[in-house]
């Protein structure tokens, strides 16, 4: 498929299948997101796959709770994957300060997406969360203090082929020319 049509077909899963991820396709995901870009090269991401089933469900239930509970697909997800935010190199750490824009949350942003990207064209669903409870899973997983776990990404077989319709803004609401 073209990559607009892999942009289309990306959509975020929250009903998955029973089927095992094959590991060559789990590291394909990861060498998508190897290779994205990143301020200065500085790479501060590092993943964890989580797909020891009691581990897992330990993490899902800190993707829940008693006001958010819209989570609960993650028990069902074969596979959650980790995305911790490591410090930017001294160059891009100067660039955070310098324009007032943190440079690693962009870079880890490009490569989880690069990450489900590779995982749509592989025939992998995904979903990112950002709603979690980050402290309890950083313990469980034994991540350092000062380390950031910025998202939580599913994994696995959709439950449904369908892709559903996406509701964006049009363009012209997105863009202007030569002006705001």
């Amino acid at each position: 498929m073209t990559f607009l049509e892999l942009i289309r077909h990306r959509q975020s899963v929250r009903a998955y299948s029973d089927r095992p991820v094959e590991k060559e396709k789990i590291e394909r995901c990861l060498e998508a997101a190897r290779l994205a870009p990143s301020a200065c090269n500085s790479q501060p991401w590092r993943f964890i796959i989580v797909d020891d089933k009691e581990l897992k469900d330990r993490i899902a239930r800190e993707t829940i709770g008693p006001v958010i509970s819209f989570n609960h697909f993650s028990f069902k997800a074969p596979i959650l994957v980790i995305a911790v935010l490591e410090p930017s190199n001294l160059t891009a750490r100067f660039g955070n300060m310098r324009q007032k824009i943190q440079f690693n949350l962009l870079d880890l942003g490009i490569a989880a997406e690069h990450f489900c990207l590779q995982a749509a064209e592989d025939g992998l669903g995904t979903c990112m969360l950002g709603w979690f409870k980050e402290e309890p899973v950083k313990k469980i997983l034994g991540i350092p203090r000062g380390k950031k776990v910025a998202l939580i990404i599913t994994l696995g077989y959709a439950e449904t082929d369908e892709i559903r319709p996406k509701k964006r803004k049009s363009l012209k609401e997105i863009y202007g020319e030569n002006e705001y």
